[in-house]
């Protein structure tokens, strides 16, 4: 079956680019070892993975000359070990993968369907009308028709295989159907005990397999489609000052869109008319909408809420946050972890030595028992062998973490990146807009009771100075009941504070160093009130006129509601916490007591807080780093696991390790539980996987478990591996309204 989509390029450097493609006859985890050393072996070849979940690849490229075409190098090599090879294009990759799914699942699902259908009358006969003459030619016309119709996919693929001298599953599943068939086609003819009942359940159990993993399939993409699903929506667009109905993929930027309550935001945008709550929960998880209005952001998939707005486009089509974002995630899915190697290499070798074990069996039991059963006894160690749940126990795990991650606002890169974080014993925050809000508050105001129009006049000189503490102020006294006065003639003191005109009088807002500059009075009272706002790491200034202090008022960075709790979570896991910020130690001191964060570091550079990661790896830490600013990307870049945390348009191309899509720090642990469902799942996969075959091997070469049993337990041990996985799908924070995975229709 060709299930082969077109897709796409995508450049990951200057000098580098990653080609993703679609792999046609790819069914077990031989094929995926065999995949990969094919075009790893090519020229120009940096690194190659393949996916045996979504059936694609991904080769990452070296520097090679501009005119070389590296695709039909890889197609040809891949041609060469019996798969076929299609480039994506970038405009169809992300709804291309789903109608891939979908098209497997609707394939397997008519075969499986018109298999079982032909073989429930073949096993009726063989079990209810087992005496010779029409019965048995019954049997071998229905067992045929599964054979050689349903079933000529496996033999389409065996095919191909061994004309490539390679071998994997078809090659397993043609060899043991076919010796039961076959056998009892010559049984026929020689009037001794036939089976074609087994070669019609082997067909069909397999089939139902391949159905049910092309569901789990199709599921575990859900998050990613969700992303991608706006290609045929429409929308009404301003051109040439008229308002046109446009496909969303036809929105240039530039353009101008209305967006009504209700409808879906289509492209990444700001909001140049109109105000509306948008429910951003698509995206970064958060669930309750966020009030968006002139010289606002917004993010294309979003949805309006309430009011209308009218949106100016800034990125389409594959800039835009969610193809981005179905980008990493699709990036993600296809990696690979380090724990899976194992699994690889014992894949590598599995079907040859299935084979020799099966022709092992056939030779110790010809001596001793009746040929049929010698024959039945090799075609259950060929099919119950099939290395499908290993090829599966990996991938079907990463996917179902990587697309609830997505769901819930949560970018993991790499699967190696979930492994890393199982092993970490440090988590570093920044201070400002990481562990805090980044908005300064105001916490205190003293001033002499003679002059109850004290704070309304500083907030006046404070917001016309244009300084983010003066907007603080400001909002701070309107919070209080005082209206921010009208101030003139201001004039800012760059790093000491401000001055202006109120009501006649000249008005003088800052620290005590811009007091004493203008000559005015200090009294110790006033002085004491500043000294006891800077020990609570609070910023206070004064405000006076007249040539005296009439007062101090103090502003503070406050945490976010969920840092106390998640500091809190992280040293219950056992890690140790920290603080990196560039701060006054005092302000960082305050916020590290109050969150109950273990080392603090203040005052310190970019550079500094890379150099400082640095070190605690070189001790041998695995630290994490989680950060919001582009002043935090080398910390980032130098933890073991960096964690860019932030709104969605700006973290949509953030090269953290770990994107957290909204500015709340429980995110991180949503992170790590993700994480540590994402090992745990690999580690019950895989011991399933091995335990089977290691158990299910030896009891059918002792004559232990017939075929038909034989391959509906080899389906199963794929379903049961899937199953597993997708339960990570249904997870739901212990702190979170966040909504549960959506099902496939």
């Amino acid at each position: 079956m060709d299930t082969g989509s077109d897709a796409r390029t995508v450049p990951v450097g200057e000098d580098r680019e990653t080609l993703v493609f679609d792999v046609n006859g790819m069914h077990c985890a031989s094929c995926v070892t065999r995949v990969e050393k094919a075009l790893s072996s090519q020229p120009g070849v940096a690194a190659a993975t393949a996916d045996l979940l979504t059936r694609s690849a991904r080769v990452r490229l070296a520097d090679r000359p501009p005119e070389t075409d590296p695709a039909r190098g890889l197609t040809e090599a891949a041609s060469a070990a019996g798969y076929r090879l299609v480039l994506r294009r970038p405009e169809t990759s992300p709804p291309d993968a789903r109608a891939q799914d979908r098209r497997e699942r609707r394939f397997y699902g008519r075969r499986s369907a018109a298999a079982a259908a032909l073989t429930a009358p073949a096993m009726a006969l063989a079990m209810f009308v087992p005496e010779p003459g029409w019965s048995r030619w019954g049997q071998a016309a229905l067992s045929g028709a599964v054979m050689w119709a349903a079933g000529l996919v496996f033999h389409q693929g065996t095919w191909t295989r061994l004309r490539r001298r390679t071998v994997n599953m078809d090659v397993l599943i043609t060899l043991g159907s076919s010796a039961a068939w076959f056998y009892s086609l010559w049984a026929l003819a020689a009037g001794r005990p036939v089976f074609f009942e087994t070669a019609a359940a082997i067909i069909s159990f397999v089939l139902l397999g391949r159905y049910l993993e092309a569901r789990v399939k199709e599921r575990a993409s859900q998050a990613v489609g969700n992303l991608v699903e706006m290609e045929n929506r429409e929308a009404d667009v301003r051109r040439n000052g008229e308002w046109v109905r446009l496909p969303w993929r036809e929105i240039r930027v530039g353009d101008q869109v209305s967006v009504p309550p209700g409808a879906r935001i289509p492209a990444d945008g700001t909001v140049v008319e109109g105000s509306g709550e948008v429910d951003e929960s698509m995206l970064t998880g958060e669930t309750l909408p966020v009030l968006r209005a002139a010289g606002d952001p917004v993010i294309g998939g979003s949805v309006n809420q309430a009011g209308r707005l009218i949106v100016e486009a800034t990125a389409v089509g594959e800039d835009s946050t969610a193809a981005r974002i179905a980008r990493l995630v699709a990036e993600a899915r296809a990696s690979k972890a380090p724990i899976q190697r194992l699994a690889d290499r014992v894949s590598a070798v599995f079907v040859p030595m299935v084979l020799g074990a099966s022709l092992l069996t056939l030779l110790g039991w010809l001596p001793w028992t009746d040929a049929a059963d010698a024959v039945r006894n090799a075609t259950a160690v060929l099919i119950i062998a099939c290395p499908c749940a290993l090829g599966l126990a990996t991938p079907a795990a990463i996917a179902a973490v990587c697309g609830r991650g997505a769901e819930l606002g949560i970018i993991f890169r790499s699967a190696e990146t979930l492994e890393r974080m199982g092993k970490l014993d440090l988590a570093a925050f920044d201070k400002t807009g990481t562990l805090t809000t980044g908005r300064m508050t105001l916490t205190s105001v003293q001033n002499h009771p003679a002059h109850p129009d004290f704070l309304a006049a500083i907030a006046g000189v404070e917001r016309a100075a244009g300084h983010p503490i003066g907007e603080a102020v400001a909002e701070g006294a309107l919070r209080r009941g005082a209206v921010p006065a009208e101030a003139e003639n201001v004039v800012v003191f760059p790093g000491l504070g401000a001055e202006g005109t109120v009501a006649g009088r000249r008005v003088t807002v800052g620290s005590p160093e811009l007091m004493e500059q203008q000559g005015i009075a200090f009294d110790e009272q006033w002085r004491t009130a500043l000294e006891e706002a800077r020990r609570r790491g609070e910023t206070a200034f004064a405000g006076a006129w007249e040539g005296q202090v009439r007062g101090v008022a103090a502003v503070s960075d406050r945490p976010r509601p969920s840092a106390k709790r998640v500091i809190s979570q992280l040293r219950e896991r056992g890690l140790e916490t920290a603080m990196l910020t560039g701060d006054h130690p005092l302000p960082a001191r305050r916020v590290a007591g109050e969150l109950g964060v273990e080392r603090v570091h203040a005052r310190l550079l970019p550079q500094d807080k890379a150099r400082l990661v640095e070190q605690w790896r070189a001790e041998g830490r695995t630290a994490a780093f989680v950060g919001d600013g582009i002043n935090d990307a080398p910390a980032l870049a130098a933890a073991e696991v960096g964690m860019g945390m932030g709104p969605g348009a700006a973290m949509a191309v953030r090269a953290a390790p770990v994107t957290l899509m909204s500015g709340d720090p429980a995110q991180v642990i949503h992170a790590l539980d993700l994480a540590d469902r994402a090992l745990r799942g690999i580690r019950q996969n895989l011991w399933w996987a091995f335990l089977y075959n290691v158990a299910a091997v030896p009891l059918a070469a002792a004559g232990l478990l017939n075929p038909m049993a034989a391959a509906a337990a080899m389906a199963l041990s794929s379903l049961s591996v899937t199953a597993n996985s997708l339960r990570i799908r249904n997870w739901k924070p212990a702190d979170s309204d966040a909504p549960p995975a959506p099902s496939v229709k």
